[in-house]
């Protein structure tokens, strides 16, 4: 699988366990390495997010301080499916029901060993593609395509 990786100043405390779980996969590496510098999560959000986009990847592992900053960001571009997920169920779950393309992590929650279990989840997840389970993703990429204003109405599948 190709998978795209991205670190802010915080969440490279992680990078050795994130990628050491990886082994195997193509990896696209976006940084970065070293928390001397500061590293914003929606500059890493993006990066990764439009790698995705452009059919570089198809999932990622973006990784901030706690992981929530760096899911609201990914969320914002349109067929990202962000979530920060600490524990094992929510992280094949949330591809199995969800299709989620981007598992956010947070370098001050989770520690190395439980961040190699949340990455080998999420890989060997795949999407269910039930009809309940594809329905509601029509209704998500329906608010990504008419909510942009923040109005908009929900439109069934």
């Amino acid at each position: 699988m190709n998978v795209v990786v991205a670190f802010d100043h915080r969440g490279v405390h992680l990078r050795e366990a994130v990628l050491d779980a990886l082994g195997g996969n193509d990896i696209l590496d976006l940084g970065t390495d070293t928390d001397a510098v500061r590293i914003d999560y929606p500059d890493k959000a993006r990066e990764l997010g439009e790698a995705i986009q452009r059919g570089e990847a198809e999932r990622g592992v973006l990784v901030c301080g706690s992981g929530v900053g760096a899911a609201v960001a990914a969320c914002k571009l349109t067929g990202i499916r962000a979530a920060v997920c600490h524990d094992t169920y929510s992280a094949h779950q949330g591809v199995e029901h969800d299709d989620m393309n981007v598992l956010c992590l947070g370098s001050e929650v989770v520690g190395p060993s439980l961040a190699r279990e949340l990455v080998d989840a999420f890989l060997n997840a795949t999407f269910d593609g039930g009809d309940r389970y594809v329905a509601r993703l029509v209704k998500v990429a329906n608010m990504e395509r008419t909510m942009k204003d923040g109005k908009g109405e929900i439109t069934a599948a």
